[in-house]
């Protein structure tokens, strides 16, 4: 029930946000902005933003690498499109990662590993991008004004505050009161702590995952670009350095059903800083959200090809091969 409460609010929230910015927008303008739209550009897009898929399965790999476990990166990279095409197909955004879990185990991972692994790489992604957020906010607050810096100071520190806190409780789960730890909640939180501590905790292993959500995030920005200029928009690759990645730290919010709504109205707001009309920020989301959707969605049928079979395609690797180990910790 608590569920699907969530996944309404997420609804009402997303047709709440996209009804308001649409009133504020001049349809007319939208439709010919669309109209004027570079497909070859458009295409480069899909093919900038198709290398996602690769860098999140290999930044899931690097973590995997940090829990001791030898797993072959065709295969991080196939689990990852297909759970990229469940974060996109069910409610509440954030199912794709549930899928690979589950699909991992099946495959051979220990289920603490399955679990873990995929928790971490999220944390990797959401860490680099707080730090890229931090270093590009003085790039960004000189095109607002006095009071928006104040503004900005103020959330930043405040982000970056909460994302300490929250990573430093992590790591120290483990250490949580043992008459807590009769809940398997609370063992498998110590456990996900002793994990994040052996990945992010050693220079040799740390460095990696970061470099890819690093990657990631400003591959993201480049494809952004791309849209600009198919758009005729006169903006710079630097602006979509500078823009993107606070964009990207807002949609990390789960109140909206696959960010539609919220990034839309992030988008307004930062790319008016550059001169960008409310109506050619909304299309250039718009594309953005649906050449998101035109990279994930091929990840279903790649998952129907292979999901009958463990003897077809990626899933023909042994398990025994794939995982240095199996066991079963939770």
């Amino acid at each position: 029930m608590k569920k699907w409460v969530a996944i309404s609010l997420k609804a009402f929230v997303t047709g709440g946000l996209i009804w308001y910015l649409i009133s504020d927008v001049d349809l007319g303008l939208v439709w010919l902005h669309i109209a004027k739209v570079d497909l070859e550009l458009l295409v480069l897009s899909l093919v900038i933003f198709s290398v996602q898929i690769v860098i999140g399965g290999l930044r899931w790999g690097t973590v995997l690498d940090g829990l001791g476990s030898n797993v072959r990166r065709r295969l991080t990279i196939h689990l990852f499109y297909v759970g990229g095409f469940f974060n996109q197909a069910l409610p509440g955004g954030n199912g794709g990662d549930a899928v690979r879990m589950y699909l991992s185990y099946r495959l051979g991972f220990s289920l603490r590993n399955a679990v873990n692994s995929v928790i971490i790489e999220r944390i990797a992604a959401v860490l680099s991008l707080v730090v890229l957020v931090d270093v590009i906010q003085f790039f960004f607050i000189r095109h607002l004004s006095s009071e928006m810096k104040y503004v900005t100071y103020f959330g930043t520190t405040i982000v970056t505050l909460l994302t300490i806190i929250c990573f430093i409780f992590l790591v120290q789960s483990e250490r949580l009161p043992d008459n807590l730890k009769k809940w398997r909640l609370v063992r498998g939180l110590g456990n996900l702590g002793a994990d994040t501590r052996r990945v992010f905790f050693s220079i040799h292993r740390v460095w990696r995952p970061l470099m890819w959500g690093l990657v990631g995030h400003l591959n993201i920005s480049l494809a952004v670009y791309v849209i600009t200029v198919g758009m005729g928009l006169d903006v710079t690759l630097f602006n979509c350095l500078v823009l993107i990645p606070p964009i990207l730290l807002i949609l990390t919010l789960p109140i909206s059903n696959g960010g539609w709504g919220i990034r839309e109205g992030a988008m307004i707001w930062a790319f008016a800083l550059v001169g960008v009309t409310n109506e050619e920020a909304l299309v250039l989301s718009v594309l953005f959200g649906l050449a998101t959707l035109a990279i994930t969605l091929p990840g279903g049928l790649v998952w129907l090809l292979t999901r009958e079979s463990k003897d077809k395609g990626v899933f023909s690797f042994d398990p025994v091969k794939v995982m240095s180990n199996r066991g079963d910790n939770t």
